[in-house]
């Protein structure tokens, strides 16, 4: 194996290879920290952060002053005067050249709590933004962990086949050897160089899932797509946590999904008093300055300019609010309760997802004690018969179901230590600490 690497290496130096690919063994850690840097989901919630940040901006910037100003000229035609049964019609000169300059600014003092009420909204939605970045976080990182963990079952998966691979090829020579000797049957080859080519047809299809699931790992993660992801062999040597359901059950408050669900209580109820914002009257202080010219109010107009000012308080108030903010408001109630209820689905949601995870984790432990005492029996199992073939004790096809049963075994062990810790990264994903 080193003498083959070595002389891949020299191969790839000497440009006699198009391409080398580049391994690298990845741990789960360090994967979920490239993916953090570089998924494009992840990225796309940051940015979703960034944007109610600014929008919180956004709404602090309604306590500030208004300012406005508007400036015109005009040109003025001549007017046309006459008597109240339109006769005696005559001609009004007019001075012909216009000018206007105001400028006006509005500090709002009392708005009925729809400013306050806009920012804390405002900022019920950056949380929301940044609950959704770590529930989107988890749940990206629990599909490379699902990738990881089925990449790592399939490499195992590629060792047993290729043991056994080898294992049959001796096989056939055995049976040709006893063949020539007139002990075995021309049958006997032909059975086992079938078994031979549907293991190496499933060898291909272990090869080529692996190219896929590889694929997938690096484009999410940020690496090249010619990296060859090797996943790190102390993966089933981690630690952990043996806890009873209750003990998992009580962090379930730290679920994203759970807390999402409180902020939309939350901002439901914050509806509701923006609605009732808009039952009550704005106040401000206003300040403007009007620069105008001609003066036409007067008769003939008066060829100058005109500047006035005035500072003062203006009171508004919407008396339609009176009767339309009635159905906004049982509507927004009515959003309320379905928040709640939301939030009480939600709740028993994320505790039948816990209870199932933790049975199936149980299970899976159970799983592996029965696997592990399979491939016991299955080794046991393929010496006997193959020594009793060896000897003529036993047929072709004995030899056969113990092969098959010790591939099936030994797949069952591999895929019995991939579950159990498949389920505990799903109750950690669903309790939100993945």
């Amino acid at each position: 194996m080193n003498r083959k690497k070595i002389v891949t290496g020299l191969l790839c130096m000497a440009g006699l290879l198009p391409v080398c690919a580049q391994q690298r063994v990845l741990s789960v850690d360090e994967m979920f920290r490239l993916a953090d840097t570089n998924s494009r989901s992840i990225r796309s919630h940051r940015l979703a952060v960034d944007e109610t940040k600014q929008g919180i901006k956004t709404a602090k910037s309604d306590k500030l002053p208004s300012i406005e100003a508007n400036l015109s000229f005009s040109y003025i035609g001549n007017g046309w005067m006459t008597d109240r049964d339109f006769s005696d019609g005559q001609k009004a000169s007019m001075p012909h050249y216009g000018n206007n300059f105001a400028i006006k600014a509005t500090q709002v003092v009392y708005a009925g709590g729809a400013i306050n009420r806009s920012i804390q909204l405002s900022e019920l939605q950056q949380q929301v933004a940044e609950l959704e970045l770590q529930d989107n976080r988890q749940e990206v990182r629990f599909l490379l962990v699902g990738y990881y963990l089925e990449l790592y079952q399939l490499y195992n998966q590629q060792e047993v086949y290729e043991k056994n691979i080898e294992q049959t090829r001796l096989l056939v020579k055995e049976i040709q050897a006893a063949f020539q000797q007139g002990t075995a049957l021309k049958s006997d080859i032909t059975r086992y160089e079938l078994q031979l080519q549907n293991l190496e047809l499933g060898l291909t299809s272990i090869r080529n899932r692996i190219k896929i699931l590889n694929r997938q790992l690096t484009t999410t993660i940020g690496l090249t797509p010619e990296t060859v992801i090797l996943p790190d062999t102390t993966v089933l040597a981690r630690n952990i946590e043996r806890r009873d359901e209750l003990s998992w059950q009580g962090m379930k408050n730290e679920s994203p999904r759970l807390k999402l669900a409180d902020l939309g209580v939350e901002m439901s109820k914050k509806q509701q008093d923006l609605v009732r914002a808009g039952r009550r009257p704005n106040i401000g202080l206003v300040a403007a300055n009007n620069f105008d010219g001609p003066i036409l109010i007067e008769v003939p107009p008066i060829d100058k300019n005109f500047n006035y000012w005035y500072v003062g308080i203006g009171i508004s108030y919407k008396f339609d609010a009176l009767f339309k903010n009635n159905k906004k408001l049982k509507q927004a109630r009515i959003a309320t309760r379905k928040a709640e209820e939301d939030r009480l689905l939600a709740d028993e949601q994320v505790s039948n997802g816990i209870h199932s995870a933790w049975v199936e984790l149980d299970e899976a432990y159970s799983r592996l004690r029965t696997r592990e005492k399979s491939v016991q029996l299955a080794h046991e199992n393929y010496d006997v018969v193959h020594y009793r073939y060896l000897n003529g004790l036993s047929l072709v096809t004995d030899m056969l179901d113990a092969s098959n049963i010790q591939l099936s075994s030994e797949l069952e062990l591999t895929n019995a230590r991939i579950g159990i810790l498949y389920q505990y990264y799903l109750l950690k994903r669903t309790i939100g600490s993945l």
